[in-house]
């Protein structure tokens, strides 16, 4: 076993001690002046590498008046920084509670962020100009609203469901990126994405506590 896995474990308790205190309560969390109010059970963002990682790339990027989704928002962090670009946001969420944390901030951000219940795409119905996806790797069925974050479903039903079906809200010009740790299974998802026509093109890596992340963008074959 790495030291690296051997770290994660020997944390992992703590780890559960902290977001089980802290997920249990309203908290706040800001980054670059945008404030959020974070409701209980809704992960805070900016725990995740992965979170940071993609907010520094989205800074890159050239989205102002771009249609920008975030697929599976949670926060909604990422969205709500992406407005602040001046980018047409959609954020799609199917946990409640994270939900009504969207909404909440969206009213008092005056953001202006289109937010649907959806389950992946099943109710989004135009093509957007850029898709941020942050996907639960896991897998394991997950038990209640908190999990769906985590996990992808003991056969990866998660990821066999996103790439059957983005073709509905992706054309030639769409911008589509995924950011996935060296934890997860890249080869089975990779699997997946390339049965249904996609293939993952590296764009940016990053090490931090000894865990790289990547970020792909997915392209038709």
């Amino acid at each position: 076993m790495s030291f690296r896995n051997i770290t994660k474990r020997f944390l992992k308790p703590f780890f559960k001690f902290w977001y089980d205190k802290k997920g249990s309560k309203k908290r706040t969390i800001t980054y670059k002046k945008i404030e959020l109010k974070l409701f209980p059970k809704v992960f805070s963002p900016l725990f995740t590498l992965s979170t940071k990682i993609l907010l520094k790339f989205i800074d890159g990027l050239d989205i102002k008046n771009k249609k920008f989704l975030e697929l599976g928002a949670g926060s909604g962090i990422i969205s709500f920084f992406a407005s602040s670009e001046g980018a047409y946001v959609t954020a799609s969420e199917i946990a409640e509670p994270a939900l009504d944390g969207l909404y909440y901030n969206n009213k008092k951000l005056d953001a202006n962020i289109t937010i649907i219940e959806s389950n992946l795409f099943d109710k989004l119905d135009q093509v957007y100009d850029i898709i941020i996806i942050n996907p639960p790797y896991y897998p394991k069925e997950p038990k209640n609203d908190e999990e769906i974050a985590w996990f992808c479903g003991s056969n990866f039903e998660y990821f066999n469901k996103l790439f059957s079906s983005i073709h509905q809200v992706v054309d030639s010009n769409t911008q589509t990126y995924m950011i996935l740790s060296e934890d997860c299974n890249l080869d089975a998802i990779k699997s997946i994405a390339d049965k249904n026509g996609y293939v993952f093109k590296l764009v940016f890596q990053k090490i931090k506590w000894f865990e790289k992340n990547f970020i792909f963008k997915i392209e038709n074959k």
